[in-house]
């Protein structure tokens, strides 16, 4: 369809034109990136920033005046929200039990838009899990599922549900982006993928394209994981022409929207990232580095601790010897101010983040459409029951 592709190169060209605000690290930065936002980001209290990323639309007018280009981008970043073609039936108890409320409504959001064509007989789950999504399609619409997953205590758990149910399910255990999984492909007319992360889904329409797979149902998420390289390697011939160069913080950055966490989690969370930008602080002035150091993740219980055990287990981590009688107080501050800053630029660079998962599920639509595929891309469900809400749905001409 023409409209993909101008959709496409119209949005391409305004991430171009606006890079400068996007791509950035905000944890990189000893000041503003934008010296004309100085001032009126400085100007936002804690609790202003708060209620703007809390609310994409109301920071999208906030900073329309200042970014005129967002009026635009808005527009093409939208995508149309679809009701599914099927009505929801209530589940079973035993079928819905043991999986979390939001996922549930999330998996039934995505299944309303998976009802078989006549001539389906086999539908392929990959990176199945539990197999959750396999057993929804399996009850409602009465048709075999084959799964795919590389964890054999999962492919277990959901074979031994599959049976005690009655359900035609077969479990396969396989790494997709190295084992031979041409086959699992070829018995099944429709493969589907709800959440599988960057280049697992990748793999999925590479392989399913080559096939000839009749039909392709697929929400794209974790656009930076299981990618080859430090950026992101185009699949459509427009993405590949494109000037615009996407590195892992840039498509780490189309994934920034979350559903609201519990008030603990956010606490941890900003005392997180004052942390780290505290310990950058001190080995940027102990050790004499101007780049930031990164420290490897950890369980968020270490953050309810002391802010020097942080930094002295994160030193160890780097492979530094802290000197005693460190200021641990003052470069607890330090990270304070960091922190504001950080959070202040990373408020700017939000007003892209759909903007660029966009130009990413387009580039994916545009390759499936290559491949001699019908797609059409729309949202399954509201961003508040999940912000991975994109669902490309590809069939074979």
């Amino acid at each position: 369809m023409p409209a993909l592709l101008a959709h496409f190169e119209a949005l391409d060209h305004l991430l171009y034109q606006t890079r400068r605000y996007w791509q950035c690290v905000a944890f990189s930065c000893g000041q503003y990136p934008w010296p004309e936002l100085a001032r009126v980001l400085d100007g936002l209290s804690d609790e202003q920033v708060a209620e703007l990323e809390a609310d994409p639309k109301q920071l999208q007018r906030f900073f329309q005046s200042y970014i005129p280009e967002l009026a635009q981008l808005d527009k093409l970043s939208a995508l149309p929200l679809r009701q599914g073609a099927a009505e929801q039936p209530t589940l079973p108890f035993w079928l819905s039990n043991g999986i979390k409320g939001r996922k549930l409504t999330q998996l039934q959001a995505f299944v309303a838009h998976l009802q078989p064509q006549e001539n389906t007989k086999t539908v392929l789950e990959w990176c199945a899990g539990k197999g959750h999504l396999g057993r929804l399609l399996a009850h409602q619409y009465g048709i075999g599922v084959q799964s795919v997953e590389i964890q054999p205590q999962l492919c277990a758990q959901g074979e031994e549900l599959a049976q005690r149910f009655a359900l035609p399910i077969r479990f396969n255990v396989a790494n997709v982006l190295e084992d031979d999984c041409q086959s699992y492909l070829q018995q099944c007319d429709h493969a589907v993928a709800l959440h599988a992360c960057g280049g697992l889904h990748q793999e999925l329409m590479r392989q399913a394209s080559r096939l000839g797979t009749q039909r392709l149902s697929i929400s794209p998420c974790c656009y930076h994981l299981f990618i080859d390289g430090d950026h992101y390697q185009a699949m459509s011939s427009a993405a590949k022409a494109s000037q615009n160069s996407f590195y892992s913080s840039d498509l780490k950055l189309a994934l920034q929207q979350t559903v609201t966490a519990g008030q603990r989690v956010q606490r941890l969370r900003q005392t997180e990232v004052q942390w780290r930008l505290g310990f950058d602080q001190l080995v940027r002035d102990v050790f004499k580095r101007n780049e930031y150091t990164p420290v490897p993740s950890v369980g968020k219980l270490v953050f309810s601790g002391e802010f020097k055990d942080f930094c002295q287990w994160a030193a160890q981590q780097k492979g530094l010897t802290l000197p005693e009688g460190l200021n641990y107080p003052h470069y607890l501050a330090l990270g304070a101010d960091r922190k504001h800053m950080t959070d202040r630029i990373e408020l700017v660079r939000h007003l892209f983040r759909r903007a660029i998962e966009v130009w990413l599920v387009l580039d994916r639509a545009l390759y499936l459409q290559q491949a001699n595929y019908r797609v059409d891309i729309f949202e399954f469900c509201e961003s508040s029951l999940t912000p991975r809400n994109i669902f490309i749905e590809a069939k074979l001409n």
